[in-house]
């Protein structure tokens, strides 16, 4: 006797994004570890020597914390008031910071003593950086001015006064110590040579400028504000090569990653986006739980860490692939290793009897119970976490010739519970045919006896209606909408295929110029 065959449930899969190898690699973070901090984190820098410790300010101090262990290492409190842009020098072993108190402080990191104070801005200054040889600092602040400073004497070297609003965002070249970019509320970015005191030239970025950035061969400057990013060539004048506009919100932060290979930006939408410095396409999104004001990766990716708006700070360390490549040996004794080093004979082999295990549904079919199968899967919880099980019951009541059975003969519950099903899958791409058919068949049942029926039945009957004219209209809508779309598309290929192969319009013979001729 034949088995029994349970419903063939299909799977209907979400279309995904495409997996490309570097969804592949900036998957293999391990999960966030989140830190909380006092205030918004205003910027996170990563040591660039061993052992890649970075800075995170935030509220009145820099903290430098261990991306192996999460901790804070050294706490830089030296602040009467909000500290800005802490960041490294080249060496690791100093780190300078703006603040509130318009100076700049210079610390040791190792002892976290204070070395110098650099006074002369009279506003809140946002960033500071070091120069390429180490030995100089540039500071951009709210006064609307950028100034150089000299570390062992102290003294500010030269200033510009080039802006006309809150310049909040800076970078300094990767390859020549005399040149750096600012950026400003004003809308524009500026580039600076200190050899000559002058700006080099000027770019409209069309929104207020939020970060500032290098790539490694220091000839091209990223200028990041609004929704966009854009991308400038300093070898041509301020050329736009390229924009970038994957975030629906303001973009707060930028840094390279992957040894200058991809650009990594975060936004107010609360994504982090990695580029391709290739192609300037995004290539992977991260998501973090809260809008992202700060962004700081380590050397070869092995740490990302984001800073939030409300103090949290996310820690992600890349996953060590040499411990999934290491096999575990087996301990054997020698005592019984005659007993694993020789197979036993098998006298009877037992087959192992797999159960079938089947729904409830399926149980009511086998019986031949249509209209207890269906309302199995009519359930609150079955028709709204997996609508594809109530739908492959329709069909194989359909293929059995038993729909009209299982829907007739309900009660006002049922149906109310049968009508919302329909009206909400029956737009769907995935059912929309087989709940079509369905409605068909229910229409037919029941159009005799609505007034049989109670208000609330007959409400969804109305609703069930209106869905029904609304798809009809959208229908013809996309319909109408096809005929030009298909004119643009015919236009396009022929354009494009007499663009590729020209008409030969030599003629060979006399009656060929003749024809030409009267043509043209």
């Amino acid at each position: 006797m034949a088995s029994f065959k349970k419903t063939n449930i299909k799977v209907f899969t979400k279309a995904g994004p495409e997996l490309t190898p570097d969804n592949i690699y900036w998957k293999k973070f391990s999960a966030p570890v989140l830190v909380k901090e006092f205030g918004p984190i205003d910027y996170i820098d990563f040591s660039p020597a061993e052992p890649y410790h970075f800075a995170v300010t935030c509220s009145v101090r820099v903290q430098v914390y261990n991306p192996i262990t999460k901790l804070v290492t050294k706490n830089l409190s030296r602040f009467k008031e909000s500290a800005y842009g802490g960041s490294f020098r080249k060496d690791g072993k100093l780190l300078c910071a703006g603040g509130e108190e318009a100076s700049i402080k210079l610390f040791d990191v190792s002892s976290r003593s204070l070395l110098r104070l650099f006074n002369g801005h009279k506003a809140p200054i946002h960033r500071t950086l070091f120069t390429a040889d180490g030995i100089h600092i540039i500071s951009f602040s709210d006064d609307k001015t950028t100034a150089l400073w000299d570390i062992p004497s102290e003294k500010q070297i030269l200033s510009f006064d080039e802006h006309n609003d809150y310049i909040r965002a800076g970078a300094v070249s990767p390859v020549s110590p005399d040149i750096f970019a600012s950026g400003s509320y004003d809308r524009t970015v500026n580039l600076y040579d200190t050899r000559t005191n002058k700006k080099i030239f000027t770019v409209n970025h069309d929104s207020p400028v939020e970060s500032v950035l290098f790539l490694p061969s220091g000839g091209i400057v990223l200028s990041a504000g609004g929704t966009e990013i854009k991308v400038w060539d300093t070898l041509t004048g301020g050329k736009l090569l390229a924009r970038m506009s994957n975030h629906h919100k303001t973009i707060t932060c930028m840094t390279i990653a992957s040894n200058g290979q991809k650009i990594l930006s975060g936004s107010l939408d609360r994504h982090v986006k990695v580029y391709d410095i290739g192609t300037y396409k995004s290539v992977h999104t991260l998501d973090y739980p809260n809008s992202v004001l700060s962004l700081g990766i380590s050397k070869n990716d092995e740490t990302i860490v984001a800073g939030m708006v409300d103090g949290l700070i996310s820690i992600r360390r890349r996953e060590d692939d040499s411990k999934d490549e290491k096999i575990k040996r087996e301990k054997t004794s020698f005592r019984y290793a005659i007993d694993k080093l020789h197979s036993r004979s098998i006298d009877v082999l037992v087959r192992e009897e797999n159960k079938q295990i089947m729904g409830k549904y399926d149980t009511c079919l086998r019986k031949f119970q249509y209209s207890k199968a269906l309302d199995e899967v009519m359930r609150p919880y079955v028709m709204n976490k997996q609508p594809q099980v109530t739908v492959s019951l329709l069909l194989e009541l359909i293929r059995r010739q038993g729909l009209r059975q299982a829907l007739a003969g309900r009660d006002n519950k049922s149906l109310v519970n049968i009508l919302k099903f329909l009206i909400r899958h029956i737009g769907s791409i995935r059912f929309g045919r087989v709940i079509l058919h369905v409605t068909n068949v229910l229409m037919d049942i029941y159009e005799d006896h609505l007034e049989e029926l109670s208000s609330e039945p007959r409400t969804m009957f109305n609703h069930l209606s209106k869905k029904l004219e609304e798809e009809e209209e959208l229908i013809l809508t996309l319909t109408e909408l096809q005929g030009p779309l298909q004119m643009i598309l015919s236009a396009a290929e022929t354009l494009v295929s007499s663009t590729i192969d020209p008409p030969n319009l030599e003629p060979s013979s006399a009656a060929q110029k003749n024809l030409v001729l009267s043509i043209a």
